[in-house]
C-alpha cells in the first residue's frame, strides 16, 4: 500500500480551510489543518510533509513570519511552501513572500483547478523522493549484507539485486515523464529544479546499484546523497 503525503493547509478562517480541503480532496492525500502559525509549527515537529499551504493575513504570527520559522529549521526548510493572500500590495508585497522562501504566491481569489494541478507536482516530487529514499536503504542494506554474508548470501543477494533494479527503474520512468510533464506546462523554476535535483539523485543510485552487479569488479560504490 503506497502511503499518502500531507499537506498542511494553514489559515485563521475555518471557511478557508474548508474551501481548500474541498479543491485538494481530489488528490486523495492527506490534509492536515492548521489555524495559525504557532499551530503550524507544532504541526512540523513531528509529520512530514509535501507541500505548505499558507495564508499571508493570520492574526499573531503572519504568513511571513511562520514560513521565516519554517525555513530556519533544518527538518522543514526544504518544504514548499505556497503563499495564499487576499490583498495584493504590489510587487513589494509579492517580493517580500519570495524572500520569505515560497515557491508560488497566489492571490484570492485562485483557479482551483491552478491550485491543485500547482500542488499536485509537489506532491508527485515528495512521493518520488520518498521511494529514491527507499531504494537507498535496501541498496544500503545489500551492501551490509555483501559484506557479512559473502557466498552463503549469494543467492539471496542476486534476487535482492533485481527486486532493487525493478523498482529503481519504475522510479526512473515516472520521474522521467514527470519531468516532461513540468516542461510542457512551463512550470514553476522550483518546481523543475526539485525534479532535476531528484533526476540526479536517481542517476546516483543507478550507478550505486549497476556497480554492484557481477562483473563490474566488486568494488563497492559510494551511496548516493540524501540531501
Amino acid at each position: 500500500m503506497v502511503q499518502k503525503a500531507k499537506i498542511l493547509l494553514v489559515d485563521d478562517r475555518p471557511e478557508n480551510l474548508l474551501a481548500l480541503e474541498a479543491i485538494l480532496s481530489a488528490l486523495d492525500q492527506t490534509l492536515v489543518r492548521a489555524s495559525s502559525g504557532e499551530e503550524a509549527l507544532k504541526a512540523l515537529l513531528t509529520d512530514d510533509f509535501a507541500v505548505i499551504l499558507l495564508d499571508v493575513q493570520m492574526p499573531g504570527m503572519d504568513g511571513f513570519e511562520t514560513a521565516a520559522h519554517i525555513k530556519r529549521r533544518e527538518r522543514t526548510r526544504d518544504i514548499p511552501i505556497i503563499f495564499l493572500t487576499a490583498i495584493n500590495h504590489g510587487p513589494h508585497h509579492t517580493f517580500r513572500g519570495y524572500a520569505a522562501g515560497a515557491v508560488d504566491y497566489i492571490s484570492k481569489p485562485f483557479d482551483p483547478w491552478v491550485l491543485r494541478a500547482k500542488v499536485s507536482v509537489f506532491v508527485e516530487l515528495y512521493m518520488k523522493n520518498c521511494q529514491l529514499r527507499e531504494q537507498a536503504a535496501l541498496l544500503r542494506l545489500q551492501l551490509e549484507g555483501g559484506a557479512k554474508g559473502g557466498a552463503v548470501a549469494g543467492k539471496e543477494s542476486a534476487g535482492l539485486l533485481a527486486e532493487l533494479s525493478a523498482r529503481l527503474a519504475a522510479v526512473e520512468e515516472q520521474a522521467e515523464a514527470l519531468s516532461k510533464q513540468l516542461d510542457d506546462e512551463s512550470a514553476d523554476a522550483a518546481a523543475v529544479a526539485t525534479a532535476a535535483h531528484l533526476e540526479r539523485k536517481l542517476t546516483g543510485l543507478r550507478r550505486a546499484l549497476d556497480a554492484l552487479e557481477p562483473g563490474t569488479g566488486g568494488a563497492t560504490p559510494p551511496l548516493p546523497s540524501q540531501n
